[in-house]
């Protein structure tokens, strides 16, 4: 166990095998977008802000690769270890600390409560803006 884990206040999410291998699991927030638990075939978890730095879109959606998930809508490469995009694309989005203990993913309380939710939701269609 890492010494700041012990000043975290972790929160049970699923197990690691509710979340299917090279898939994803969405986490509802009260507030702001959801938080995407993923699974690589190392059986590895995880977590970013379920919306891509580009234009929203939601990453739980995307091709899950071993360090990162690309966009279903325009193929973006976010990784898992910083939530930032591939090169040549720019931009990041959230990244939240996972815990697994025995079996029972976990995240960080006080991420869930406050990463992202200042970021805009994605409006798809186009009566996504005023008309």
């Amino acid at each position: 166990m890492k010494m700041n884990d012990l000043v975290r206040d972790w929160v049970a999410i699923c197990r690691v095998e509710d979340i299917p291998v090279l898939g994803s699991r969405r986490v509802a927030r009260s507030q702001g977008a959801p938080v995407a638990l993923f699974r690589n075939q190392a059986d590895e978890v995880h977590a970013l802000l379920d919306r891509c730095p580009h234009k929203g879109g939601p990453l739980s959606q995307g091709i899950v690769t071993a360090t990162g998930v690309a966009c279903p809508l325009h193929n973006w490469t976010i990784g898992f270890a910083d939530g930032c995009a591939q090169a040549p694309d720019e931009g990041s989005t959230p990244v939240f600390a996972v815990r697994i203990d025995n079996g029972q993913v976990h995240l960080d309380a006080a991420q869930l409560a406050t990463d992202g939710i200042d970021l805009p939701m994605p409006v798809a269609g186009p009566c996504g803006r005023k008309c």
